[in-house]
C-alpha cells in the first residue's frame, strides 16, 4: 500500500473514529459456515491500527487489533504472516475477504464481505488518509503510556 495514490477526499479534521458492524462467516469448511457478529473499528489517535470485535456468546466481545495496512493490502493480495492473515476470499474471489486469526494451536478463518471492508477502509482514510498516519499520533504522550499513566481527560 506504499505507492497509494493522493486521497481523492481530504482529511477530515476532527472527525472521530469509524465504526463499522457486520456479518461475518466462521468457514467450516467448502460452502459452511455459521454467522459471527462483528465490528470493524478505527480510532485516529491509533492511525496504524483496526480493531476486529468479534460477538460471540460471552460477556464481551473478542477483540483482535491489526494493521490498517494489512486489511487493505489483504483485498486484494494475501498479507500477514503473523496472528492475522488476510486474503481475497475462496478461490480469490473479489466479492470476499478472508481474514485468519492464528492462535497457539489453531486458526480460525471469517469471511467478511469485501464490500464492506472498502467502505470501512474508505471511512478510514477520511479521517487519517493512509501515509500521514505518523502525523496523528500523540509522541509527546508516549513516555506517559509506557509508564502506565492514566491518560489525560479528552478536552484538557
Amino acid at each position: 500500500m506504499t505507492d497509494r495514490p493522493t486521497p481523492r477526499v481530504p482529511p477530515q479534521r476532527g472527525a472521530g473514529d469509524v465504526a463499522l458492524p457486520l456479518e461475518l462467516q466462521l468457514v467450516l469448511g467448502p460452502g459452511l459456515g455459521i454467522p459471527v457478529r462483528a465490528c470493524l473499528r478505527y480510532h485516529p489517535a491509533e492511525p496504524y491500527a483496526v480493531y476486529l470485535d468479534l460477538h460471540v456468546a460471552l460477556d464481551a466481545p473478542i477483540t483482535w487489533v491489526f494493521a490498517r495496512e494489512l486489511l487493505a493490502t489483504g483485498l486484494t493480495e494475501g498479507a500477514g504472516p503473523g496472528d492475522v492473515s488476510i486474503r481475497p476470499g475462496a478461490d480469490g474471489s473479489p466479492q470476499t475477504v478472508d481474514i485468519t486469526l492464528h492462535g497457539a494451536d489453531s486458526a480460525t478463518v471469517l469471511r467478511a464481505p469485501a464490500r464492506q471492508v472498502r467502505t470501512f477502509l474508505a471511512g478510514t482514510e477520511r479521517v487519517v488518509p493512509f501515509g500521514s498516519e505518523d502525523a496523528h499520533l500523540d509522541l509527546d504522550g508516549l513516555p506517559g503510556w509506557l509508564r502506565g499513566d492514566e491518560p489525560p481527560e479528552p478536552g484538557s
